[in-house]
């Protein structure tokens, strides 16, 4: 057992931090090595675009569970690699609608089967270790846990007892 998982909680996002790295680096060799100029971290804007046509960047943002500014910085980076452009919202003239350009969807069609090919990849890492079956629904339950619990407002009242207990 290393240093992070001797820590348990204390350390949870770092490890996932970590873990989320070391994938992202992962997927982005495997671009790399298929000569695609594509960075993982475009995969939301991508996917989405792909399926929907158009979004606008507020959409985006509340899809992906990104902040607005987040979002519209993503969107200007590939605006100037011209893989998306904008266009004003014929119903609403504040909504900038995004949508990938020729080549981001040329882009798309390259990294279409690269996604298949990591969907397949991790279903047989997942398949091949058992404590690796049950993560994305462990995810799932702490993301929908977190949303559902204040766990700042839980530490603050475990506090209060833990130095209760120890004035004692």
């Amino acid at each position: 057992m290393n240093f992070y998982q001797n820590l348990g909680y204390l350390v949870l996002g770092s490890r996932l931090r970590r873990l989320s790295e070391a994938f992202l680096s992962e997927i982005n060799r495997a671009y790399q090595s298929e000569g695609i100029d594509f960075d993982a971290s475009w995969f939301p804007v991508f996917y989405l675009l792909s399926k929907n046509g158009s979004l606008s960047i507020k959409e985006l943002s509340d899809q992906t569970e990104v902040s607005h500014p987040a979002a519209s910085q993503l969107i200007t980076n590939l605006k100037n690699k011209k893989l998306v452009a904008t266009t004003t919202c014929t119903d609403d003239g504040r909504r900038q609608l995004v949508q990938l350009t020729e080549q981001g969807q040329q882009l798309l069609r390259q990294v279409l089967p690269v996604w298949d090919a990591v969907t397949l990849a991790m279903q047989q890492l997942a398949a091949g270790e058992p404590g690796c079956h049950d993560i994305l629904p462990a995810i799932t339950a702490l993301e929908d846990t977190f949303r559902s619990v204040n766990l700042s407002g839980m530490i603050h009242e475990n506090l209060a007892v833990i130095l209760k207990t120890e004035a004692i």
